[in-house]
């Protein structure tokens, strides 16, 4: 599947991007991320709610090898087969998809209840003027 295929499967939802990622793409809608391809499978962003979903569709959840050959799985789950047919429907799945990679965004990390002491900053002093240089002549006398 290429990207041009993605974006024709994704119409009814609206306008995507698809950026390359790890051998397989993102998909991208307003530049977040909420769905993922894969070997051709393209996989939906979900939440313990939506997880259930997936689950009666019979698909489950994208994983990977991690480190030391373990599997590790992420919270992205395979689209049901019968969406690649259903634009309408694959778009509502899509809109959900898309609220709940919102809703994971993590806020930029602030720091909360805690107050930073004022900085001192040094006080700007106004320096009296230099006395303007001379030039000096060059045809002049000189001392000596």
């Amino acid at each position: 599947m290429d990207s041009d295929a993605i974006i024709d499967l994704f119409a009814a939802f609206g306008r995507v991007d698809v950026r390359r990622l790890f051998g397989g793409f993102g998909i991208y809608a307003d530049g977040m991320m909420f769905a993922l391809v894969s070997r051709g499978v393209i996989y939906l962003k979900a939440d313990d709610e939506t997880a259930t979903a997936f689950q009666r569709e019979g698909t489950g959840p994208f994983t990977y090898a991690a480190k030391g050959g373990e599997r590790s799985v992420m919270s992205y789950w395979r689209l049901p087969d019968r969406l690649y047919d259903d634009p309408d429907e694959l778009a509502a799945w899509a809109r959900t998809a898309l609220a709940i990679a919102r809703r994971a965004r993590k806020p930029a990390a602030k720091n909360v209840g805690k107050k930073r002491p004022p900085v001192a900053r040094a006080r700007s002093v106004r320096r009296p003027a230099r006395p303007k240089r001379h030039a000096r002549s060059r045809g002049g006398s000189r001392r000596g």
